[in-house]
């Protein structure tokens, strides 16, 4: 379906500078294809020369999309043409490939600043490219969707992101687009936790909550209980189920009444670690919330 609707854009871009251009888009990469995969799909044409997966900025993960240099822009229209909609080594999925634009990606973290909503209740087929041109057929200002996947099989887990280059058309959207439907199922909308602009843009840091005052259950790994401290007083239990249920089964939340903390408690423990390493210091409601281990009456040891 994607392929079929960026077939009539394979020319190469127009200009003076089409001759120099010789590097491919690249789409829909699962979450496990890195560098060194996409290097080997195209090694035995002996005309790579590099491979770039982009990262989101504040969580180091892939935006599901790269390029890749050859050593000339007929080798580059050689590889486009023979291997657009084939079979991805080692998978289940199609290559998806397109002329890239020169800075195209590069250019994306930095024209401005990105407002990115939630959506859930995603059917299996629906796609990065789905996802996106169903926004994008209402809303001019988007920019990029994407599903998440498991790792391991690259399945969807039924939820994503959409980003937007205009708050005003994200806002709309999540009343707008609430219980519209994208392939077989209507969409669950909700708001997208940011991380707070740190120096210079720097990449969201890896396993913050080593950082944070060492207590036990740092280190039982039978605890899957997350302490959020720092809560605006419009956050509900609603809302933190619908933030933190991105990263996994959820098996309680709770905000204590007249409190501006809670405890949000996960089926796993991976869950949780991956929840409090990408959600640290993010803004919620307004506010900047901060996550620690916490205890779980239930787990008392």
């Amino acid at each position: 379906m994607a392929q079929a609707q960026q077939t009539q854009q394979y020319a190469a871009p127009q200009g003076s500078v089409s001759e120099e251009i010789r590097s491919l888009w690249i789409g829909d990469l699962l979450p496990w294809m890195e560098e060194n995969y996409l290097l080997s799909c195209f090694a035995h044409t002996g005309e790579v020369l590099s491979a770039k997966v982009i990262r989101n900025k504040q969580t180091g993960l892939s935006d599901g999309y790269g390029f890749i240099e050859f050593v000339s822009r007929a080798a580059a229209d050689r590889v486009l043409q023979t291997y657009n909609g084939t079979l991805m080594p080692n998978t289940e999925q199609n290559f998806r490939l397109n002329w890239a634009t020169l800075g195209a990606g590069e250019r994306r973290q930095e024209d401005g600043p990105d407002h990115t909503i939630f959506v859930g209740d995603l059917a299996a087929d629906v796609t990065d490219y789905l996802l996106q041109e169903t926004f994008k057929a209402v809303y001019k200002s988007v920019k990029g969707a994407k599903v998440v996947t498991e790792r391991t099989t690259g399945r969807s887990k039924g939820y994503g992101f959409v980003r937007f280059g205009d708050e005003s058309e994200q806002m709309r959207s999540m009343t707008e687009m609430n219980g519209q439907y994208c392939s077989t199922r209507p969409m669950r909308i909700g708001p997208a936790a940011t991380k707070k602009p740190v120096g210079g843009g720097q990449q969201y840091p890896k396993a913050t909550y080593q950082t944070t005052q060492g207590n036990q259950g740092e280190n039982d790994p039978n605890n899957t209980t997350i302490f959020v401290g720092g809560l605006d007083s419009s956050v509900t239990d609603e809302l933190l189920r619908q933030v933190f249920g991105q990263f996994g089964e959820l098996v309680h939340v709770k905000i204590p009444v007249g409190k501006r903390c809670g405890f949000v408690q996960f089926a796993s423990r991976a869950s949780a670690e991956q929840a409090l390493s990408l959600m640290n210091g993010t803004q919620l409601g307004g506010q900047s919330i901060r996550l620690s281990w916490g205890r779980s009456p239930s787990n008392k040891q």
